[in-house]
């Protein structure tokens, strides 16, 4: 295995954890002595520059889904930036020294990795990382795995193509803020709608909402347009099964869903990330990050409270990690 000097990477090192199931508030606490993971051969191990909390952290945390998970104790965060500091025998993508980015669990609810990017250093399987593009910080990269990854699996799911249209609701979410950008840029969506609270249409029109929905006064299935594709980021796919075209896709990423919609979880994949490079680097699609981040790495628990609250626009991130 290469490795960057062997005093550089300590045996253990600060992180977040929490050892029983609850709300983050009660259960989630700072340990300054976590041991380093050991990496397996198709592994990197990562210093931790930057992550980002989604709902899927908390929702862990709550023992949502204990019946796949991996054992306890678990430190939490999906999404990592970072630098790599050693390599698997079997790497080939990745060198010390190399800025990556990437959602650490391929399967987001079965087995989750007990060794999350809410610490110094995390280990990552070499498929679900991709290089940082060059114009983005750390902090920009950390936003977008999860939630960029979730939004292109939907729309392919749904068969966005060219000329199609699409409505979003959810626009100005983490998962949302990305379909919209998606769906116009990368996908050709002939008419992008989507819904937001009223304080946040014009981040749905400066994103590339044709048509910026007001979810508190007006109510989206009773538009006399349809569209080719819903994709539903909030849980209302009952309303969204309204809102399509005779022969259109409703996706959502909240269940239960309402049929015809069907309910996916992410497959997390590094190439997912490698093809959207050239439209991150081309500024095409940028990330969102809520106007409260970045949140120091001492003050995880109010970044948490902060996501949990539904307040969010875009992505909550910490940074820097120690």
């Amino acid at each position: 295995m290469a490795a960057a000097p062997s005093e550089s990477i300590p045996s253990v090192n600060k992180a977040w954890v929490y050892s029983e199931y609850g709300k983050t508030s009660d259960v989630l606490k700072f340990d300054p002595s976590v041991a380093v993971p050991e990496i397996k051969e198709d592994q990197v191990l990562i210093k931790v520059v930057a992550a980002s909390l989604n709902p899927v952290d908390f929702k862990r945390a709550l023992g949502y889904f204990k019946d796949t998970d991996s054992p306890l104790p678990t430190i939490p965060g999906y999404d990592v930036a970072g630098v790599v500091v050693k390599v698997g025998s079997q790497v080939t993508k990745f060198k010390v020294g190399d800025e990556v980015y990437g959602d650490l669990n391929e399967t987001a609810l079965v087995n989750p990795t007990r060794f999350g990017s809410l610490a110094e250093y995390t280990a990552a399987d070499e498929r679900v990382l991709a290089h940082k593009p060059k114009n983005l910080s750390f902090i920009e990269a950390a936003s977008l795995p999860l939630a960029i990854e979730t939004a292109h699996e939907g729309l392919e799911r749904a068969e966005l193509s060219a000329g199609k249209s699409v409505l979003v609701l959810g626009g100005a979410g983490g998962v949302g803020t990305h379909i919209i950008q998606l769906a116009k840029h990368v996908f050709g969506a002939s008419k992008v709608a989507a819904t937001a609270s009223t304080k946040k249409l014009d981040l749905l029109r400066t994103l590339g909402a044709d048509l910026a929905i007001d979810y508190t006064k007006e109510n989206f299935e009773d538009l006399p347009e349809k569209f080719d594709v819903v994709y539903d980021a909030v849980g209302e796919t009952d309303k969204a099964v309204k809102a399509v075209k005779e022969g259109g896709k409703v996706v959502t990423i909240v269940g239960p869903a309402t049929p015809p919609a069907i309910l996916f979880v992410l497959t997390s994949k590094g190439s997912v990330l490698e093809k959207l490079k050239p439209y991150l680097e081309s500024g095409k699609v940028k990330p969102v990050l809520d106007p409260t981040s970045p949140y120091p790495f001492t003050k995880v628990v109010e970044a948490f409270g902060y996501l949990e609250s539904s307040r969010a626009t875009g992505k909550v991130v910490v940074y820097p990690i120690p």
